[in-house]
């Protein structure tokens, strides 16, 4: 009668001392425990939780505020919406509490339950107010009559964690029984909560292989009554059946963020099982998962899902395949908020800057949707999936060359070598006084930390002809051997081939003079990425970009803020820093210009790297800080920015949304073939 299974199963009861019964007794008086916060649960798990389990789960609470972010766009603005059109209508009103009964809210990776409790609390909240409006519209009103009528088994979830799931469960019988408190402390009446005899769906498993339609239905299950009736022209008795209708169907959650390159074997299948028929599904992270399936689920239907999900799948190469698919299959952006960082009240949090989405079948749309940025809320016609305010969807794709002409990208030199072929200063000091010849088989190292930060390494750059020589001194020959056992001693079967090449990097290309430095991460607190030219004395590694025939006017082109929102648009994101990659340069679209142009861009190109030169005892880290930028240097970026915008047009953008609106509509008319007189 009491416990609806909650105790069904037994557990040994832990002997306590009188340290633990004292500190339990304490804890008794601490609050009044009838008044906290189910959704506390949340923080408990995730503190109880071993770290490495949780992160290889993709499992972090949310927090209320960030929770709100979702249900109210969702739902609860709408519901908002129709009670102030209702306001003085006692049908409508109690139209609108009937609806509230047909609501089904679906989290189909539910964890400890949060979302699920969050929107119970609001949906119960909502109903008190619609019936207090009732009560005040008609004083002869009987509350005995009109108890709440949004039950436990409107509420559906999915979680993999057994532990959780429990948790889950709990947490919304104890929401429940707090909003019946509420109920009955405003109306003087309330339905019981004893006995148990309801509770949310919460089914555990794994919600990449159950049938979410099984789970969570999309018509409304009545009570089909056992009873027969008999007709007047027969005696054969008939069941009686109840109409299906169909519920108001909201998924909404936060999935597991795992990155593509980081999942299990076991999740690796699962991203086979679900998205396998999705052509380069393999970039796309684990997250995606549940787009595809929530998309699935909602297709042809007027079902909405809203996730929260890190910045990623907005961004670089997991778009065009995730992005694809779900326009394809009819889906459009019902609403979204831009970046934001997340936090919640836990211990180890989640150190990533997230995103929502909330996603319906585009044949139900039927108003403008909104954009939830940093600063405002923007009514547009449509949102593309880099979560821009366009007319149209548009999807960059990777390009094997730049689609402006733009002289070829490379990324740098990958080692490769088990640190055996890279030298610390003190190392290369020692080798040279050692034997001066060594010095013509060595250069300087960067990757994108070491160029931004002046940090000076050196690696062994040995050419086939120099072979020898390097073999004739011990300890270059040491290294150049044990690069050789590690290549071979590789699972790779590329590693093995190049044992045979163990004196030099996988790549042999060393800098030029003309050659570009392009970091491949940067922090976006920078208003600048910081490029700049190496010399010949230099070798890149893969962690930066090169290019190796760079001019003035591309240093100029790259290094403008029109670059810059082009990478934070399109480039994909470290946590909350820029990831630069060879798809947002040869993506970027940039028009044909006259020789004066090229002048102009030289002359403001240069004057950039003249007033670095004048700051020589400071890294570019320390010249693009953006609190301690010099100012001859922003004003220099900043001649430069309006010169490469007057080659777009000649009318100035009035600000960063106009300025991603002609990039983007750009793109698609130079992918498309147009003409240049069109561009």
């Amino acid at each position: 009668y009491v416990n609806g299974h909650l105790f069904a199963d037994k557990h040994p009861i832990p002997k306590l001392n009188a340290k633990v019964r004292r500190l339990i007794l304490e804890c008794g008086d601490q609050n009044n425990w009838a008044e906290i916060n189910p959704d506390i649960f949340g923080s408990m798990f995730q503190a109880v939780k071993d770290a490495k389990v949780r992160s290889g789960l993709g499992q972090h609470y949310t927090s209320v505020p960030n929770i709100m972010k979702v249900i109210n766009p969702l739902f609860m603005d709408g519901l908002e919406e129709e009670f102030q059109k209702s306001y003085n209508d006692q049908k409508r009103l109690k139209k609108l509490q009937l609806r509230l009964s047909k609501i089904h809210i679906f989290d189909p990776a539910c964890g400890s339950g949060n979302f699920l409790i969050i929107a119970l609390k609001q949906l119960k909240l909502f109903e008190m107010k619609i019936i207090k409006r009732l009560a005040e519209l008609n004083k002869s009103l009987n509350m005995q009559m009109n108890l709440s009528i949004i039950q436990l088994k409107q509420f559906y979830g999915i979680e993999i964690d057994d532990f959780a799931c429990e948790i889950a469960r709990l947490s919304l019988w104890l929401a429940e029984h707090q909003m019946n408190c509420k109920f009955k402390e405003e109306f003087g009446v309330a339905r019981p909560t004893l006995p148990l005899t309801q509770s949310g769906h919460i089914v555990c498993g794994n919600a990449c292989r159950l049938d979410w339609e099984k789970v969570c239905p999309k018509y409304i299950q009545r009570n089909a009554t056992d009873e027969f009736i008999r007709s007047d022209l027969q005696n054969t008795p008939m069941k009686l059946e109840l109409p299906k209708e169909e519920a108001e169907v909201y998924i909404l959650g936060n999935p597991p963020y795992l990155g593509s390159a980081l999942l299990s074997a076991e999740q690796k299948i699962d991203a086979s099982f679900v998205m396998g028929d999705i052509k380069g599904y393999k970039k796309i992270d684990y997250i995606g998962n549940w787009f595809v399936l929530a998309a699935k689920y909602i297709q042809n239907t007027s079902c909405t899902f809203a996730f929260v999900s890190t910045n990623s799948i907005c961004q670089g190469e997991i778009v065009d395949p995730l992005w694809t698919y779900l326009l394809n299959s009819n889906m459009n952006i019902a609403f979204a908020y831009t970046d934001f960082k997340w936090s919640n009240n836990a211990k180890d949090q989640a150190g990533v800057v997230c995103i929502i989405i909330g996603i319906k079948d585009k044949k139900f749309i039927n108003q403008n949707v909104k954009l939830y940025t940093v600063k405002d809320i923007i009514e547009t016609e449509h949102i593309n999936p880099y979560l821009i305010p366009t007319k149209t969807d548009i999807i960059i794709s990777k390009h094997s060359h730049n689609i402006s002409n733009l002289p070829d990208i490379a990324r740098g030199c990958m080692p490769y070598d088990g640190g055996n072929l890279i030298l610390t200063p003190d190392d290369t000091m020692r080798l040279i006084a050692n034997n001066p010849q060594t010095k013509q088989l060595i250069k300087k190292l960067y990757g994108a930390d070491d160029y931004i930060n002046d940090k000076i390494r050196y690696c062994l750059w040995i050419s086939d002809e120099q072979l020898e020589l390097a073999k004739s001194i011990p300890e270059i020959f040491s290294r150049i051997e044990k690069t050789r056992n590690m290549r071979l001693k590789s699972r790779d079967a590329g590693a093995n081939k190049l044992a045979k090449k163990a004196h030099q990097f996988r790549e042999f290309i060393p800098c030029n003079n003309n050659t570009i430095v392009i970091p491949s991460t940067t922090s976006s607190r920078r208003p600048y990425v910081p490029i700049g030219f190496a010399d010949s004395d230099t070798v890149l590694t893969n962690l930066a970009y090169a290019v190796y025939n760079g001019s003035l006017v591309l240093f100029g082109i790259i290094s403008s803020h029109m670059h810059i929102l082009w990478l934070n648009t399109v480039g994909g994101k470290l946590g909350a820093g820029y990831r630069y990659t060879s798809l947002v340069y040869n993506s970027f679209p940039f028009p044909k210009i006259t020789d004066s142009q090229k002048n102009k861009i030289e002359l403001y190109s240069n004057r950039i790297l003249e007033v670095r030169a004048q700051y020589l005892n400071k890294s570019l880290a320390e010249l693009y800080d953006p609190d301690k930028m010099p100012s001859d240097l922003a004003e220099a970026h900043h001649n430069l920015d309006l010169c490469i915008e007057s080659c777009y047009k000649k009318k100035p953008f009035e600000n960063d949304e106009q300025r991603l609106k002609h990039l983007f509509k750009m793109y698609e008319l130079m992918t498309s073939g147009a003409k240049d007189e069109d561009l």
